[in-house]
């Protein structure tokens, strides 16, 4: 049975509550490119940490978290994704089996790479 999107969580490293693991469901992974400044590997319990599915370097400039540019940036992303199915694989099968928590460092919430990884991946299980 195919994960919801509610089955995939999208939270930010230096939050509290992922620190110390109270607000990480399922299978945890590390989504950004590079590792979060200021935190050391051994305070994390991730399944992965999935760099390959970060945004590329021209990408991730580009859309700087501007708002005004998160559809472009959501598109983009996806055809960058869509070039990656093997880096993919980990993800999708985690959340084949159970919950997900994809962990992202930046303090913009809502325009994220881990936001729009989620909405595709979510796509991509219910197809």
């Amino acid at each position: 049975m195919p994960a919801k999107q509610t089955d995939i969580d999208v939270r930010r490293v230096y939050d509290s509550d992922v620190r110390d693991g109270s607000a990480l469901r399922g299978s945890v992974f590390l989504v950004d490119g590079m590792w979060p400044r200021g935190v050391r590997k051994d305070e994390l319990d991730l399944d992965g940490w999935l760099r390959d599915l970060a945004p590329s370097p021209q990408l991730r400039k580009w859309f700087g978290h501007r708002a005004d540019r998160w559809e472009e940036f959501r598109e983009r992303y996806h055809r960058e994704l869509e070039g990656r199915p093997q880096a993919l694989d980990p993800l999708l099968d985690a959340a084949r089996r159970g919950p997900v928590t994809l962990l992202f460092a930046t303090k913009e919430t809502a325009h994220n790479n881990a936001v729009a990884l989620r909405d595709y991946l979510a796509e991509k299980l219910t197809r």
